[in-house]
């Protein structure tokens, strides 16, 4: 695995890891505040390894090992950086995305852009998380959280250090008018948990009902599994490796 570096717009660097490999290319985009090592970059790093394809994984600025402070960069800047990663491989073999929670909504927008892209394995996927979020809160919250600039997601040890601005909000319902003009056909599977209550199903049947109903022959299936937001049991991981698989 190979460590690469990009410098964005701000000067900030932006890093990941790669591995150049034959016949497809898989870009793991990771969920909010989570680092690109985990449980499901690691076992796709090493089924793309098996199979000789190459893989892609990063930070976003602002988090892990990428530069600058998380209060620093707005949710179209994390769109940017997932842009700049996939113009990286688009002069290898096609590429397939596999997004996890919000990497999966990004995962979605980038390929919209990208025509190195052929395949989309959404995780979970996130679709406009940050408004949804403000709308299931107190109108009494909201206003605040709006006056004051920002507010923190739960009471997670993590999350508390990491409040998130308003500005994410305003980001994400710029992006969700977004979602289905003119939809690049993708082909795209998403997997969720029926016990997510961190990102719930019925956003992604939501999700794919308006995208069939825009363009009925969009290649998208969905699959509902019962599990949790994480979905990284050893029962997850292989479902998960079995899309992989099938990725050609």
């Amino acid at each position: 695995m190979d460590p690469f570096t990009r410098t964005g717009a701000d000067g900030t660097t932006l890093r990941g890891d790669r591995v150049v490999g034959q016949d497809r290319q898989l870009l793991f985009i990771t969920g909010f505040l989570s680092k690109r090592w985990g449980n499901k970059s690691k076992a796709l790093a090493q089924w793309c390894q098996e199979r000789g394809w190459g893989f892609c994984c990063f930070d976003f600025r602002g988090w892990g090992d990428s530069g600058g402070a998380w209060g620093e960069y707005r949710l179209l800047q994390w769109l940017e950086d997932a842009e700049a990663v996939t113009n990286l491989l688009a002069d290898g073999p096609p590429v397939t995305i596999v997004g996890n929670s919000l990497g999966g909504w990004l995962a979605w927008l980038v390929a919209q852009e990208q025509p190195a892209v052929e395949e989309l394995i959404l995780i979970a996927p996130a679709f406009n998380m940050m408004d949804l979020r403000a709308a299931q809160i107190s109108n009494e919250r909201r206003e605040q959280w709006q006056a004051t600039g920002s507010m923190t997601w739960d009471d997670e040890p993590m999350h508390r250090e990491a409040p998130i601005p308003w500005h994410w909000v305003e980001d994400s319902q710029a992006l969700w008018g977004r979602r289905f003009t003119l939809p690049r056909r993708v082909k795209t599977t998403i997997l969720h948990g029926l016990q997510d209550a961190v990102i719930r199903p019925d956003g992604s049947w939501t999700f794919v009902q308006h995208l069939l109903s825009q363009d009925p022959e969009f290649p998208i299936d969905v699959l509902f599994k019962t599990g949790d937001h994480r979905l990284s049991s050893p029962d997850h991981l292989e479902t998960f490796r079995q899309l992989v698989s099938r990725s050609r």
